[in-house]
């Protein structure tokens, strides 16, 4: 755990560097293209990486860790655009580690049972992942996150992240139109249905939740 009780995604602290994939750039194919891949992980993840060493430099964040500048950031108004592009980091590695290829399909027993406790069904919390992500508004993630004992479907706009409400990240789907728009245009919830069905990585979400 990091400062605050942030879980870790990446313990480097400035100059921040770009993670990296856990597969091949297209090792998601055909639900999410090496194209999309490229341009989503080599350029706006990137570009946000880039972006927050920029805005750190010279600062009191310049030898921070990244969950640090999130938590020392966020609902301060002028430190918008250090926290926008420093949660951006965090949420894009998170994205990653969410998916894997031939995922999808049913959770771990262990998870299913906290799955079950919490929405009834397996398909009831996917069914309710799925309207989360498919009705956010604008940019932002629909996440599936451990509060307290229960789990809940919630959404963030832009760059928001749960980790500032005290809860407890196991999955995400990216909204952002660059997360999909190259492959689906404007079949958002193609996209959003295809990575639950076939990318969606609960081992990853078990491994967070333990």
């Amino acid at each position: 755990m990091a400062a605050g009780g942030l879980p870790r995604v990446s313990k480097a602290a400035s100059p921040h560097v770009l993670p990296p994939l856990p597969y091949a750039e297209n090792a998601l194919a055909p639900v999410i293209s090496a194209n999309t891949i490229g341009f989503h992980y080599g350029k706006h993840h990137k570009g946000y990486v880039d972006n927050l060493n920029k805005l750190v430099a010279g600062t009191e964040y310049a030898d921070s860790t990244l969950e640090k500048i999130i938590h020392d950031t966020g609902g301060k108004a002028d430190r918008t655009s250090i926290f926008n592009n420093a949660a951006q980091v965090w949420n894009h590695t998170f994205y990653w580690k969410s998916l894997r290829p031939n995922g999808g399909g049913e959770p771990p027993a262990a998870l299913r049972r906290k799955i079950e406790a919490s929405f009834g069904s397996v398909a009831a919390c996917k069914k309710e992942f799925a309207s989360a992500a498919v009705s956010q508004f604008g940019s932002g993630w629909a996440w599936l996150v451990l509060d307290g004992d229960k789990l809940e479907i919630i959404r963030t706009a832009n760059a928001d992240i749960p980790l500032t409400s005290g809860k407890k990240p196991l999955l995400v789907i990216d909204v952002w139109e660059h997360a999909y728009y190259l492959d689906y245009q404007n079949r958002r919830a193609d996209y959003v249905n295809a990575v639950l069905e076939k990318l969606l990585n609960w081992e990853f979400a078990l491994q967070n939740a333990s």
